[in-house]
């Protein structure tokens, strides 16, 4: 089933009120399928979304929010070795990491909207999201680490290959 459908099924009334409970923090809801599914749905969408951006624009010139330079500078300062090429979940998801992450998520509650919201994130920066290739991080982890990639020059294959592939459909025209 894909976003059409889900919308389809909900109808504008079901699909307003889904959009109200998907803007609700976590605490609010208990373990309901149907927002899981919603939720899942939302996540996709801002991935695909993020995907074609990149693969579409040149990362060096995104800019992902009003704070891109504030959450560079402190991600790079908190984290100045983390290889964020390849990503491995435990430095994101461990308990040590999550006390290490902590801090660096809470100083911007107030600066980045829905910052600790849900969001999904590439292990590999080279490659597009699939179930091997993607983990759960908060937004501003999210935000964090493809700014990152985007500034230091990590996305530029994703980039480069779209390019590629639109230069040879349309020499094939």
């Amino acid at each position: 089933m894909d976003t059409g459908d889900v919308l389809a099924s909900l109808g504008i009334e079901g699909a307003t009120a889904a959009a109200h409970a998907l803007s609700l923090p976590a605490e609010a809801y208990g373990n309901d399928a149907q927002l899981e599914v919603m939720w899942a749905m939302k996540a996709y969408n801002h991935a695909e979304v993020y995907f074609n951006l990149i693969s579409s624009v040149d990362p060096k010139f995104l800019k992902l929010t009003k704070s891109d330079e504030q959450i560079h500078t402190k991600f790079r300062e908190a984290f100045p070795d983390l290889s964020i090429q390849v990503l491995d979940p435990e430095l994101l998801k461990s308990a040590d990491a999550k006390e290490k992450w902590r801090p660096f998520c809470n100083q911007f509650e107030g600066v980045v909207e829905d910052f600790n919201y849900g969001t999904l994130l590439r292990l590999d920066c080279q490659k597009d999201y699939t179930e091997e290739n993607t983990t759960f991080a908060t937004r501003i982890q999210f935000y964090a680490i493809e700014i990152a990639r985007n500034r230091e020059g990590y996305n530029d294959i994703v980039h480069k290959a779209n390019s590629k592939t639109k230069q040879l459909k349309k020499d094939d025209s």
